[in-house]
């Protein structure tokens, strides 16, 4: 089993000091649960939880998504749990995947498509 999700709790718990029972307390589980996600034990828990995690650590957008992607790892075959609802239930989303996947889209097809989502949020900001 894949220990890096584990270890970036862990090591994102100790870094804003908050100790493994109280964030077993926050996420209603027992602490040898959360000691196990830690050590690798156990996979990654439920994205509700996950989200719960990076609530009560104070976590950015990029070091939870992060995390999301972690916990996908843990599991083979996984998507990160915070996109599957987004994707089954955007069409269009579906399709681009597919479509990137058949012409084996690279790392720099994908920035292209990024820049130009991150123009189109930034255009949105500004209204």
């Amino acid at each position: 089993m894949d220990t890096r999700f584990g270890e970036y709790v862990k090591a994102k718990r100790l870094e804003k000091d908050v100790n493994l029972r109280k964030l077993a307390e926050i996420l209603g589980i027992v602490p040898a649960y959360m000691s196990d996600i830690e050590k690798g034990r156990r996979y990654p828990p439920d994205r509700e939880k996950i989200y719960k995690i990076a609530e009560a650590l104070s976590l950015t957008e990029d070091e939870t998504n992060e995390m999301f992607d972690l916990a996908a790892h843990a599991k083979e075959n996984s998507i990160s749990p915070d996109l599957p609802e987004y994707i089954m239930g955007t069409e269009k989303a579906r399709v681009a995947l597919r479509m990137a996947r058949d012409i084996n889209a690279s790392d720099e097809d994908w920035l292209k498509i990024i820049e130009m989502l991150e123009a189109k949020e930034k255009g949105d900001a500004n209204h």
